[in-house]
């Protein structure tokens, strides 16, 4: 009877384990990347997800969608927004469509050089685009520096008056589509997975991108010619849900916020190197680089700075950026 009885709790104790779940069971989250697994869009998350590992060991997996197999930029958003995406990353110019006052940062020669970015978004004017993202379903978890957007065309050019008449594929943007008319062009916005057919057949003749995508996206082998303009330096996000961010604890909140913050770092420095193998990559195998003199492109462009600005928050606040880290400290070393 003894033994009956231990026989019948065993089974009821092992049942109970079979049914009940994990205290710490492993939480899959979906992470969006537009580029391949060499890239630094993608590889940040993998790093992301082995320091995350190393803060909260078996709660978390990161399962990394390459290639924009989750679509671009607009759907990836939509995507966090709606839960079925977790995390990615974004341009500002991408994200200014629920934050139009975020275009502020894609105005065109706002920035003077890696020091001033740093000073502007790690600083107050940072900290209020964070809450702006915040109540729009976003948590940003580091800003990015992609680096500069240049024009790339099938024809070489130099001047900004050779942009006239010409249909230049832009992202969906009411600043860029602005920027690319006031000197004359034909904006059109194209997805970024359908660019590479769009110049191929025709459907515009340029564009604009920095050089890591440049290559990213083997856009050399249709507009072998970039246009040294780096006319706007191409901030962006880490970013996740907010609502699966609110559905953390304590804990898990201040681990993937201190993971964004050291990634943030990370993929700045892998950017700067694919830079530099991009350009590379791209004159082995055929791309040119045109020089050009920025200020001629900066003085055309001057028109646009008075005409948009009140769609960004004003000229006090385009000011008041120009105008950041005049005297502040230089920043510190990024993480390794």
């Amino acid at each position: 009877m003894i033994n009956s009885r231990r026989i019948q709790k065993g089974l009821i104790f092992a049942l109970w384990a079979l049914l009940s779940p994990p205290l710490h069971a492993t939480q899959t989250l979906t992470i969006a990347s537009l580029l391949g697994a060499d890239k630094p869009e993608t590889q940040v998350w993998i790093e992301f997800g082995q320091r995350l590992e190393q803060r909260l060991p078996g709660e978390f997996r990161l399962r990394v969608i390459t290639d924009a197999a989750l679509g671009g930029e607009r759907e990836v958003a939509e995507g966090i927004r709606l839960g079925s995406i977790h995390g990615s990353l974004s341009t500002l110019a991408n994200m200014s469509a629920w934050v139009p006052s975020a275009g502020v940062f894609d105005m065109p020669f706002l920035f003077r050089d890696a020091d001033h970015i740093q000073a502007v978004m790690q600083g107050p004017i940072g900290a209020e685009f964070q809450q702006k993202f915040r109540e729009q379903g976003f948590r940003v978890l580091g800003y990015i520096h992609y680096g500069e957007r240049h024009l790339l065309t099938k024809q070489p050019l130099t001047e900004p008056d050779e942009v006239r008449g010409q249909r230049i594929r832009v992202i969906e943007s009411a600043l860029h589509t602005g920027l690319w008319r006031s000197l004359g062009a034909q904006p059109t916005p194209i997805p970024i997975p359908e660019v590479y057919n769009a110049l191929q057949t025709g459907v515009v003749a340029m564009m604009d991108l920095t050089p890591s995508a440049y290559v990213g996206f083997r856009l050399h082998e249709v507009v072998p010619y970039l246009i040294e303009t780096g006319h706007i330096s191409a901030l962006g996000i880490i970013y996740i849900s907010e609502t699966f961010f609110q559905s953390l604890n304590a804990e898990q909140q201040q681990a993937f916020l201190d993971t964004g913050a050291e990634m943030a770092n990370y993929f700045n420095q892998l950017m700067a190197a694919d830079q530099a193998a991009s350009l590379a990559q791209a004159q082995a195998e055929g791309g040119q680089i045109v020089s050009v003199d920025r200020q001629q492109w900066q003085q055309a462009i001057e028109p646009f700075w008075a005409a948009f600005a009140d769609r960004v928050g004003g000229m006090a606040r385009l000011e008041r950026i120009v105008a950041s880290g005049d005297d502040a400290p230089p920043p510190e070393p990024a993480a390794d």
